[in-house]
C-alpha cells in the first residue's frame, strides 16, 4: 500500500493510547443524596415500615445481581404492597428524578478537561433501564458524547470492554 493510502486508512480509524473511564454513582453524581431523597419520599408517602421494606428488598436484590436495581426492588416492593395504588406513582418519581441537580460541582467541567488527553467513557454498574435513564437525565450521556457502558460487576471484564472501545473508534 502506498504511503498516502496508509495515511488515509489510518485517519479513518483513530485508536487512542489512553482512554479515561468514569463511574457515575458517587463519582460524578451524588448517589447518596439520591438515596436520601428516595428514603424521604418513601417514608413520607408510605411510612417508616414500608421504607425499611423497600431498602431490605433493594439490598437483597443487590446481593443477588451484583448491582443496584432500583426498579427491580420497586417491582418486588409492589408485590408486597399490592393493595396500595400509590406504589405505581413511585416508578414515576424514580424515572423523573432530577439527576442533573445531583451532579457534583465541577463534574462536567472535569470531564471536558480530561478529554484533552483522550476519550472519556462512562463505565458504570447498573441495570439496563434505570442506570441509562440516570445517565441521560443527568446530562452525562451528552457530556460523554454517547460513550456509555453499563454492566454488572460480575460481567465486567476486559474482553467486553475492549470490544466496546474498538467499536466506538477509540
Amino acid at each position: 500500500m502506498a504511503q498516502s493510502e496508509a495515511d488515509s486508512a489510518e485517519s479513518m480509524i483513530t485508536m487512542h493510547d489512553l482512554v479515561f473511564l468514569f463511574d457515575v454513582d458517587n463519582t460524578l453524581l451524588d448517589n447518596d443524596r439520591v438515596q436520601t431523597d428516595l428514603a424521604a419520599y418513601l417514608t413520607k408517602t408510605f411510612g417508616v415500615d414500608a421504607c425499611k421494606l423497600y431498602w431490605d428488598i433493594f439490598e437483597q436484590l443487590r446481593g443477588e445481581l451484583g448491582y443496584a436495581d432500583y426498579l427491580g426492588a420497586l417491582e418486588r416492593f409492589r408485590l408486597e404492597q399490592m393493595h396500595d395504588p400509590r406504589v405505581l406513582r413511585m416508578s414515576c418519581w424514580l424515572v423523573d428524578y432530577p439527576f442533573a441537580d445531583r451532579l457534583y460541582a465541577g463534574a462536567l467541567e472535569t470531564v471536558k478537561h480530561v478529554r484533552q488527553w483522550g476519550p472519556t467513557v462512562i463505565l458504570s454498574d447498573g441495570d439496563a433501564v434505570f442506570q441509562p435513564r440516570k445517565v441521560e437525565r443527568s446530562g452525562l450521556w451528552a457530556a460523554f458524547e454517547d460513550r456509555v457502558l453499563t454492566m454488572s460487576i460480575r460481567s465486567r471484564n476486559l474482553p467486553r470492554l475492549s470490544v466496546f472501545i474498538r467499536q466506538s473508534g477509540m
